[in-house]
Formats: structure tokens, C-alpha cells, sequence
């Protein structure tokens, strides 16, 4: 695609009209469009079993004016295989936790017969337009009479959605669907319209701060670039997530790649860069193969390669593949895995802006800081920048796991408040449990208590308790946890992940991970909580990257905010949340037990003994403590403290 602006911009335009044009419902096209979603999560739940069997029985109905689209995550991972159902003149319905039968049932009395399946319906209407948040169904339409019971869930009517503007209502493998919701007008804009400076003052002006965890302001980091010369210069997207519970990035990629295409040529032409590279992990399959399709639908476009959209600015994108290394979420750790050397970082100054790719000016973003740029562009950095707080602008991507009702990816302006994320989006603890901690920033955040659940969700405010926004990851925890086996739990994922250059993080991630488990296994000693503070900050001050600069962060935040388990552990020999087991001490209740022999015959090692109809005995010498008696009585007889 290339010509002068008003060429390409009639070109846009035509494309959207005729999308548009082969998408409408109504009488003369289509009665109903149904969207099934196929990011990982759905597929590993089934959703592509479903689009099969939609495909199948459409086909064998030989139904014509039905829609079948496959789109990417819906935002509510916990609830797929979800499928989104437009009929003419209503608006959307979301259907969630769906199985075949349930499936058939939606297709005949909602898609066929334009009656809303209303107790399977998790949500009407999409979210809302490009950031509007308003949370208003699309085209001003009402719900249908008799269909009021089906409302805008707090889960999706709470959340405002930039970054993640089309997920789940286009086709990623459709560059023409991308081109239908605005896209690459923000490129086009760029190109005709805004002078590298102008780009990078409007980035400025809109306060993006980089989504990958430092919060570095992402026009400096391009101005930076900018006024540095060199053979090439280089623009690079990070999409190497490795934080346990996160998938941001990935949801993205799968969901909606031609938005980092778009915001990554910019981006290059923002700094002046000729080349860009994708740096992202293997264990992603379904996020590469939109991206390859991504890239060679934007190459035969015209949108990547010589002369963008027939101007004098060039750029290409190649994909790289990360073989899982942590560290290599680093950017000169990932800069060097790039250029075919092994993935560690090296000290700054220089940093990479001045010297980084093959020693050339460089510039690394991460998917979501990239997914940002074209709204931005397009709408202006004023727009972006009356979300969020003072120093914290726009929205947040956030992966919200562990012990809440609505797991699943949540975007939410910057600076809302913990308790709001948890509680109504998040639909509460499971189970009816007690909220306990909620972990920020992946494996080197920071555990908080519920006394901060009035926080605002920004980079200032979680940096002041001793957690960090990191790149996303949420992590709710529930009363069944213990904190100090938490701490446990990440320090050895970042001490296992450490690439061993500096000693720092090499052998004090070691011997701090050796300490907290001794402390779990009841060898913890008196002053042992003095030696992990004096550790951590040790380890924080003198390692050579951010890896090791925040591995602590768990060990020091739960110490802060939850020093009376540690105590309980090392002084009591105690697990509060009964969850170490060299510290759980099991015995049988006299007054409970029946003699039902449940308890003896799981014993693996005799430690349980007694006649039938006769109370019980347990050694507490010979019990390995492996719980199965507990589990396997039905009469409460079995304690544990």
C-alpha cells in the first residue's frame, strides 16, 4: 500500500468499508456472527473443539447467513471456552464455561432463533470503544424485553482497554479485520503527518512509561536514541515473559500482533531505526505463528520493508525465539541473545539508546509498552495522559491468578485500587476463603497484606511498600498459604533462573533460598530474620542487573508485613498455615474417633495403630507426616497443629 497520504488514507478507508461492508448484520447480509476464542487458554479448554463442531453442524444445516469467526482471548481465562454471539439489533452476549451440549443449545435458541440464553450469558457487549470508558454497549442499544437479568459484569463493565483494545472481537490472522478498527492509521499519521520529534514529543506528552516492569519514561528512552549516530539503529520488542502467573504479552501477541507491528514501526521511525527484532519465547507457539502471519501480511502491504507506504523510511521485523532463560527479559542479556551469544547482561553506561544491538543505538520495548503507541498517536498523547495519576499515566495490563474468582487478564487505568482489583473485578476469594497477600511484579515483587488494599495500583505508590509494578503479573493469596514458604517458593525460582555471572546474586540467592528452607523445616535459629534482611540488602546493592536487584523482594516483604509467621517458624517451630510439613504435628481425637480403621489402612508407614470399633493411637516418632490419614478420615478425628 503506497501513494501520497491522501492516497493511503483512501486505501484504509476502503478496506474498512469493504470489512465492514462483508461483516454487517442484518436482513441483507448476516443474522447472526458467532466468535469463538482461541487463545491458548480456550484452546486448552476446548473453544477450537467447539468452533469444529459449530463448523460441522452449520454446514450440515446448510446455514448460510451465520457468521463463524475465531478471535482471540476474551479477557476471562478462568471461564473459557467462552464464545461471543451478535445477533441483528441486539447487542453482544458473552457465553462462558461452555461444553457442546451447551454449545448446540446457544446455537439454536440464541444464534438461530435471536433468544438470549440468559443462565449460561456471562456478559453483554463488548467492553467498550478505544478507551472511551464509558463501559457503554456498543451503538447505544438496550437489551431486548425479557433479557434484563443479563448485565455488564464488574469483571469487563470495570475496565478500560487500550492496550488490549481488540481483543477478542478480531481476527488476529486478518490484517484487513486490524485495518477495520483503525489500524495502521496511527503509521500513516507518523509518516505524513508528524516529524520524528513530534512523535517523540507526543509519546512525551502522554506520559507511556515503559509496561515492562522499570516504569522508564518510553519518549526519553526514544529522544535518548534519537540523538545518537551509527551504522543502523535497532528497535526491539521484548516478548520474553517469564514471570509464573503472567501472560500479558502473550495475550497480545495471540490476540491482537499487528498492534505491536504498527506501534514498533513508530516507534523506528520515531529513533530513525532500520531494523526491528521480536524477541520473544519459544514455549509460545500460537503467539509466533500470528506474528509470522502478522509480519508477512504487513511486508505484502507495504506497511514493513523499503519505503513505508511509499515513503522514504524504511523498516523491516524478523522474529527471534528465546530458549526460556529469565534473565534474558534483561535488555542486554536479550540484546545479546539476539546477536547468537549466551544470554547475560553486561554493565551500563552505555546503556543501549548508545551502544546496544551489535553495538549500534537501540531501543527495546515490551509488547505492551508497543501496543500503547498507535492510540496514542492517533488520539494524542492528551487522551492517554487523562487516565491514570499524576506520574502513573493511562492503563495497566494485569494477569490476575491464583486464589481469586475471575482469573484472567484485566486492563485498568493506572492508580486503581488493590482492594477494587481483588474484590470486584477479581469476584472475590474462592471458596469463601480470607484474603491474606496479594503479590506485585512477578518472582522479584513483593507480597503485600490486606491493610494496603486501599493502594492505588501505580509505580510510585507500590514502590514505597517494597514491591514493584514489575510487567504485570497479580497474584492473589489466600488464609491456606503460608508466607514464608511464598518467599520460599519465588526466591527459588529466581535463584534457579540467575545466569551466574555476578557473584551477588549467584551465591546470595543460594544461600538465602538454603536459609528459608530451613527455616520451613524447623531449623530455623534465633537472629535468622536479622541475617535474611541483612542478606537481601547486600544482594540488592551490589548485583549487576535487575534480576538479582529484586530477587529480595519477596524475602523482605513478607518479613515486613508478615514477620509473626516467621517467628512462629523459627521460635515455635509452627506453621501458622499448617502448609510445612516438618512443622505440622498430627494426633487423633479420642472423642471423635470410631475405629472406622480409615486411617490405619493409608498409613504408610504404621504409625497408626488400633482394633476396629477402638480409639486410635498415633506415633508421633514414626508419622512422616504425609497427611493421608487427615485426608482420609470422615469424622474429624484426625488433628493437626
Amino acid at each position: 500500500m503506497t501513494g501520497t497520504r491522501a492516497q493511503v488514507l483512501e486505501k484504509l478507508d476502503e478496506i474498512t468499508q469493504e470489512v465492514r461492508g462483508r461483516t454487517e448484520l442484518g436482513p441483507s447480509r448476516w443474522r447472526a456472527r458467532a466468535s469463538v476464542h482461541l487463545g491458548t487458554c480456550g484452546i486448552s479448554s476446548g473453544a477450537d473443539k467447539l468452533l469444529k463442531l459449530l463448523r460441522e453442524e452449520l454446514a450440515k444445516r446448510d446455514v448460510r447467513d451465520v457468521m463463524l469467526v475465531a478471535t482471540g482471548c476474551a479477557g476471562q481465562c478462568i471461564r473459557e471456552p467462552m464464545i461471543t454471539v451478535e445477533v441483528a439489533g441486539q447487542p453482544p452476549v458473552k457465553y462462558a464455561n461452555l461444553n457442546e451440549e451447551k454449545t448446540l443449545r446457544i446455537l439454536d435458541e440464541h444464534v438461530l432463533g435471536g433468544r438470549v440464553v440468559v443462565e449460561d450469558a456471562l456478559v453483554a457487549g463488548w467492553e467498550h470503544e478505544w478507551g472511551n470508558g464509558k463501559g457503554q454497549l456498543a451503538g447505544g442499544l438496550t437489551w431486548p424485553e425479557g433479557v434484563v437479568s443479563v448485565e455488564q459484569s464488574d469483571f469487563y463493565g470495570s475496565q478500560v482497554l487500550i492496550a488490549m483494545r481488540n481483543r477478542g472481537r478480531i481476527d488476529p490472522d486478518s490484517i484487513e479485520d486490524y485495518i477495520s478498527w483503525g489500524g495502521y492509521r496511527a503509521l500513516a499519521k507518523a509518516l505524513f503527518d508528524m516529524t520524528p520529534q513530534e512523535i517523540i514529543s507526543e509519546v512525551n506528552v502522554s506520559g507511556l512509561r515503559g509496561r515492562g516492569g522499570a516504569g522508564f519514561p518510553t519518549g526519553l528512552k526514544w529522544e535518548f536514541c534519537s540523538r545518537y549516530k551509527g551504522k543502523e539503529k535497532y528497535i526491539l520488542c521484548n516478548g520474553d515473559e517469564g514471570d509464573p502467573g503472567a501472560f500479558m504479552d502473550r495475550c497480545i501477541l495471540e490476540s491482537d500482533p499487528h498492534s505491536v507491528v504498527e506501534g514498533m514501526l513508530i516507534a523506528g521511525r520515531a529513533i530513525g531505526a532500520t531494523q526491528g527484532y521480536i524477541y520473544v519465547r519459544a514455549e509460545y507457539p500460537l503467539a509466533i505463528e500470528k506474528l509470522e502471519i502478522a509480519v508477512k501480511q504487513a511486508r505484502e502491504y507495504g506497511f514493513l520493508g523499503r519505503n513505508v507506504m511509499g515513503t522514504d523510511y524504511s523498516l523491516d521485523i524478523e522474529l527471534c525465539h528465546g530458549a526460556g532463560a529469565f534473565v534474558c527479559g534483561e535488555e542486554t542479556a536479550l540484546m545479546r541473545s539476539i546477536e547468537g551469544k549466551r544470554g547475560y547482561p553486561i554493565p551500563r553506561p552505555p546503556f543501549p539508546a548508545e551502544k546496544g544491538l551489535w553495538g549500534q543505538p537501540s531501543v527495546l520495548n515490551n509488547v505492551e509498552t508497543f501496543a500503547n503507541v498507535p492510540p496514542i498517536i492517533l488520539h494524542g498523547g492528551q487522551w492517554f495522559s487523562k487516565l491514570g495519576t499524576e506520574k502513573s499515566k493511562g492503563t495497566k495490563v494485569f494477569a490476575l491468578a491464583g486464589a481469586v474468582n475471575n482469573i484472567g487478564l484485566i486492563e485498568v487505568p493506572m492508580g486503581t485500587r488493590l482492594g477494587t482489583i481483588v474484590h470486584k473485578i477479581g469476584g472475590g476469594i474462592r471458596q469463601g476463603r480470607k484474603f491474606k497477600a496479594i503479590q506485585l511484579g512477578g518472582p522479584s515483587g513483593g507480597c503485600l497484606p490486606e491493610s494496603l488494599l486501599d493502594l492505588p495500583a501505580d509505580y510510585e505508590s507500590v514502590s514505597k511498600t517494597g514491591a514493584i509494578m514489575g510487567s504485570g503479573g497479580m497474584i492473589v493469596i489466600d488464609e491456606t498459604n503460608c508466607m514464608v514458604d511464598v518467599a520460599r517458593f519465588f526466591l527459588g525460582f529466581t535463584a534457579e533462573e540467575s545466569c551466574g555471572k555476578c557473584t551477588p546474586c549467584r551465591i546470595g540467592t543460594s544461600v538465602l533460598l538454603q536459609k528459608l528452607e530451613d527455616i520451613c523445616n524447623g531449623k530455623g535459629q534465633e537472629g535468622d530474620i536479622e541475617l535474611l534482611e541483612d542478606l537481601c540488602r547486600d544482594i540488592i546493592g551490589s548485583s549487576l542487573c535487575g534480576l538479582g536487584q529484586t530477587a529480595p523482594n519477596p524475602v523482605l516483604t513478607t518479613i515486613k508485613y508478615f514477620r509473626d509467621e516467621y517467628e512462629a517458624h523459627i521460635r515455635d517451630k509452627r506453621c501458622p498455615a499448617l502448609v510445612c510439613k516438618p512443622l505440622i504435628t498430627y494426633g487423633i481425637d479420642s472423642a471423635l474417633c470410631t475405629g472406622c480403621m480409615r486411617c490405619a489402612k493409608v498409613c504408610p508407614v504404621g504409625a497408626v495403630t488400633g482394633e476396629p470399633k477402638a480409639v486410635h493411637v498415633l506415633d508421633p516418632e514414626r508419622c512422616t507426616k504425609c497427611g493421608a490419614c487427615f485426608e482420609a478420615c470422615k469424622f474429624g478425628a484426625i488433628t493437626r497443629q
